[in-house]
């Protein structure tokens, strides 16, 4: 039964995965598949030979890669779980599970252009809006009542088929914040789309099916994978050169003194609680709710030693090996083209390959022609003093580390050029580029003389999609 003003079960259709596994082989390595079907084979000769638009793999975090989605036509988005910053760290501590703010504003970045004032456009406000930060618990707890009782004008133009969808997953995630009531849950600076993100992922049980949801709402197609598929929080921590170890996204990379201490924080657990205390007791910062990627830009304290290696902890500290998404490696092998996104290299980059599995995936695809890394413009927190070089060192060191229970020696040590094949630089980077040493490790350069996009007030260069699309261009026209 058709409806005239909404289209909620129009689902995006993705693309055919095994077409395309088929139709990239056959272009580029007719031998590569082996099929009984010599017919089928066949046919998709003349198909293939006329596909242009080429598959992308991009790994990125939240904020990073925004701002160059528009230059890949045919992607998949990889992106890391374990940001406890701005109204994900709220949700980590009161309810658990993995971080979907990166996850959230991938999502909501690409819901198709739609006209001003028409219902996806009216979806999209909502789904990208924020409650006020420096307002009082109390205002902030009133605008969001407004919000779930369906009265706020945040509703005006959404269809009430998709409007009682998203609401009732707001209601379910307020319901499971009463539960732990005692907990406190502050809606400061809380977004919108990453409640209904987290209401539905608690719903389902999976947040994979919670990003095809919100896909659906939407009307978007977007291939977004979460690095890992887990319920569970998901946590990333560093050692740095100097032995010491720092735990959690924000205190490696933007770091909020603390509202509360962990022994009053560990105390607000409730001991009679069936909810409370299953295997996640990492207490989590309060303060961190305050971050916004405004702050971080405004400067950063250095750390006092390099970092050289990051993991993944459980909730007890214990460093543990987590299978990275089936979905990302399947991806690997058929993309043709993958992009280390311009970001924070230590806590969006690499977590996203500091997991088993992932560097024999990059290493052995048969249909990877390109892996781009497109380095900053500057340097941050994370990689302060970094040059090119330390940029392609830290990330193939990574790949090439031993990650247990299959990291047994056994494991092969892959060339530079293996992972990365072009560093993408920026005219004026702040980051040293020295092409005779890149060149040297069988990377080539690609240097990109568009000065326009520039940070404000620090003169730093930034990509944007049409720089990205034209120099992936020129580099598969090289080919």
């Amino acid at each position: 039964m058709d409806s005239s003003n909404s289209s909620v079960f129009d689902l995006p259709l993705q693309p055919d995965s095994s077409r395309k596994i088929h139709e990239t082989c056959d272009r580029y390595d007719p031998m590569a598949l082996v099929t009984d079907d010599h017919d089928h084979f066949q046919n998709h000769v003349s198909d293939a030979s006329s596909r242009s638009t080429p598959s992308y793999l991009v790994i990125s975090g939240g904020s990073g890669g925004n701002s160059i989605c528009a230059a890949f036509e045919d992607a998949c988005y990889v992106l890391p779980v374990s940001d406890d910053g701005g109204s994900s760290s709220e949700i980590i501590r009161v309810l658990g599970g993995p971080s979907i703010g990166d996850i959230r504003s991938r999502l909501v970045r690409l819901i198709p252009p739609a006209p001003l004032g028409s219902p996806l456009d009216a979806v999209r406000i909502l789904l990208s809006y924020r409650l006020p930060m420096n307002v009082s618990e109390n205002e902030a707890r009133a605008e969001w009542r407004g919000i779930i009782e369906g009265q706020s004008p945040l509703w005006s133009g959404i269809p009430n088929d998709r409007k009682e969808v998203i609401r009732g997953f707001l209601v379910y995630f307020e319901n499971e914040v009463l539960k732990r009531a005692h907990k406190h849950f502050s809606f400061l600076n809380g977004s919108i789309g990453n409640y209904f993100l987290a209401g539905a992922q608690r719903f389902f049980r999976s947040l994979p099916s919670a990003i095809f949801l919100f896909s659906t709402i939407t009307n978007s197609q977007a291939n977004i994978l979460p690095v890992i598929v887990t319920n569970h929080i998901t946590t990333i921590a560093v050692e740095l050169e100097n032995g010491a170890k720092l735990l959690g996204q924000c205190e490696i990379s933007h770091p909020i003194a603390p509202a509360i201490s962990s022994d009053s924080e560990l105390l607000s657990l409730d001991p009679l609680s069936p909810i409370d205390g299953l295997g996640e007791i990492i207490p989590q910062n309060r303060a961190n709710i305050m971050y916004s990627q405004q702050a971080k830009e405004g400067g950063y304290e250095p750390l006092h030693s390099r970092i050289c290696r990051l993991y993944y902890i459980n909730g007890y500290g214990h460093e543990v090996y987590p299978k990275p998404n089936p979905q990302f490696i399947k991806n690997l092998s058929t993309s043709e083209v993958l992009v280390y996104s311009c970001g924070s290299l230590w806590t969006s980059i690499i977590p996203c390959l500091a997991l088993r599995g992932v560097a024999s995936a990059i290493a052995g695809s048969r249909l990877l022609r390109v892996k781009a890394l497109l380095l900053n413009g500057s340097n941050d927190r994370e990689t302060d003093g970094y040059t090119a070089v330390d940029y392609i060192r830290a990330i193939t060191s990574v790949l090439n580390s031993q990650y247990p229970p299959n990291g047994l020696g056994n494991v092969p040590l892959y060339p530079i050029s293996a992972f990365i094949t072009h560093l993408v630089y920026l005219e004026g980077t702040k980051v040293a580029v020295d092409v005779e040493a890149v060149t040297t490790l069988g990377i080539k350069c690609i240097l990109v003389g568009k000065r326009s996009e520039r940070a404000p007030n620090f003169g730093i260069p930034r990509y944007d999609a049409a720089v990205v699309q034209q120099v992936i261009e020129e580099i598969l026209s090289g080919q």
